[in-house]
């Protein structure tokens, strides 16, 4: 059941690029919502119905953190990066070389949203807020805490994206990686007490550990693949990177 909602008033805007939201596309909701209810401890609403495409919001500490939703372009972990103008945007993606998948979209007030797809191949969502914002917690157990575009063409990416965003905070709030071969993608992060511990949770829940743990840019970290093939890491969050990344949002 959904749980009890605080005031809207205290969640915080996006700027322009930053990562916004997050939503998991799997071929079965209902398994996905055991996996990572087992894993994070979240609490998930009713689910939309077939007009929101069966949308599923999840909740932790009472607070909005992901969504899962059908797959209808493959199983995915999928970003969505705020921006001011999904319409203008999208022009811009295309310009700049990369896809429109689909969209851009209107979910009723909520949110306008397009699929889209770098030159590298990583795919994410340009999502233009409505009365759904995005994240209602980040940073700390449970909630997104950042997210890493791995990509084979550093100066691709890196001019693709200055051209989409161009003054917006996605460079700053989305660390690139080069890895050896595409296609691109972007590596969702959530926080954990221990990496290790949620590792070996995830894989007696049926998934993979796919990396790690080891050390990396936002503490001990290890990679993921769920029970449907969806890849996310996981990374150990102190109390104190929590509240600072909840003063960054205030």
């Amino acid at each position: 059941m959904r749980p009890a909602r605080r005031d809207r008033l205290a969640f915080p805007e996006f700027p322009e690029g930053a990562p916004c939201w997050a939503d998991a596309r799997l071929a079965d909701v209902e398994a996905g919502k055991r996996f990572y209810g087992d894993l994070f401890g979240w609490t998930f609403d009713e689910g939309a119905g077939a007009q929101r495409d069966y949308y599923t919001a999840a909740y932790s500490e009472d607070r909005g953190v992901a969504a899962l939703a059908p797959a209808n372009l493959g199983v995915q972990w999928r970003l969505h990066l705020a921006v001011r103008d999904a319409y203008a945007t999208a022009e811009r993606v295309f310009a700049a070389g990369g896809h429109i998948v689909a969209g851009p979209l209107s979910g009723g007030t909520e949110a306008t949203v397009a699929l889209a797809r770098g030159p590298e191949g990583a795919a994410f969502v340009l999502r233009q807020p409505g009365s759904h914002r995005g994240f209602e917690r980040t940073g700390g157990i449970g909630a997104f805490c950042g997210a890493e575009l791995l990509t084979p063409d550093a100066a691709l990416s890196d001019s693709f994206y200055g051209s989409v965003f161009q003054e917006g905070a996605f460079g700053d709030a989305v660390r690139r990686r080069v890895v050896p071969e595409g296609p691109g993608r972007f590596l969702l992060h959530f926080g954990c007490a221990d990496a290790g511990a949620t590792a070996a949770a995830a894989a007696r829940l049926g998934g993979r550990v796919l990396a790690g743990p080891h050390p990396t840019w936002c503490g001990r970290a290890a990679v993921i693949e769920d029970d449907q093939g969806a890849v996310f890491a996981v990374c150990e969050q102190t109390d104190e990177q929590a509240a600072d990344q909840a003063a960054e949002q205030a």
